[in-house]
Parts: C-alpha cells; sequence; structure tokens
C-alpha cells in the first residue's frame, strides 16, 4: 500500500495506488471503511454514500454522495457540450 503522501493528488496511477486493505462483513451486513480511506477520500460520521453494484463483477463501488452529484454533473455539462457542438455541424 502507498502512503497517504503517494497518493495526495487524489489520482490512482496503478491499481496498488487504490488498493487500502480489507475488511469483514459482520453479522448485520457492516463494514469498516479503513481509516487511511476514510481520510484521504474525506468520508466523515453522517456523511451520505452511494453504494452501487459493479455491473460485470462480483463487487461493489462506493461514493460519497457529493462525488456522484459533482460526477453527474460533469457529465451532463460534457453530454451538452457534445450536444452543441453536433447542432452547430448541422
Amino acid at each position: 500500500m502507498k502512503s497517504m503522501n503517494e497518493r495526495s493528488s487524489g489520482k490512482c496511477a496503478s491499481f496498488s495506488d487504490a488498493f487500502y486493505g480489507t475488511s469483514t462483513v459482520g453479522e448485520r451486513g457492516q463494514i469498516v471503511i479503513p481509516a487511511e480511506a476514510r481520510t484521504e477520500i474525506g468520508f466523515h460520521p453522517g456523511d451520505k454514500v452511494v453504494i452501487m453494484r459493479h455491473p460485470v463483477h462480483s463487487g461493489l463501488m462506493l461514493f460519497k454522495l457529493e462525488a456522484m452529484r459533482e460526477f453527474l454533473d460533469e457529465f451532463a455539462a460534457g453530454l451538452a457540450h457534445i450536444q452543441e457542438q453536433e447542432e452547430r455541424k448541422q
């Protein structure tokens, strides 16, 4: 695993940069997010998260709700820009 200083850019250069360790599913289905991940991502008690099933593999993806909103806003803006460019060509 990489140190937080090596990951401080928020982007992962390799798979090992994205690996925080393991966690065990408890009897009530709860897991603990490793402290390094919580600190780096900025998870705080009370934060809302989006949990999605991976579309192909047997796994889950976890996002802060605000991060998902930002991604979707950027995605929508990108689509609008592409649509405007296509309309100008016609």
